[in-house]
């Protein structure tokens, strides 16, 4: 076998083995975007749960993805 040919056929192998890596790539990527949603639901509940318990309005106007709350403390 010549150089080229070797070549050739590490290039094909490598082809296959990136296209692998981007399907696997696009499933983290999928996982990432439910547990993102799963996530933000129960931090959703939670907030509710907390607004329930706490009727007396110790917790003011609180809501989730306040941009001014998140802004001030840094986090955007």
């Amino acid at each position: 076998m010549s150089l080229r040919q070797l070549t050739e056929i590490y290039e094909i192998w490598w082809m296959f083995e990136s296209h692998h890596q981007q399907r696997l790539s696009w499933g983290d990527a999928a996982e990432a975007r439910i547990a993102r949603d799963r996530a933000e639901e129960r931090a959703r509940i939670q907030h509710e749960a907390m607004m329930a318990a706490n009727p007396s309005g110790a917790l003011g106007s609180s809501c989730l993805n306040d941009e001014d709350s998140l802004d001030g403390s840094g986090l955007l």
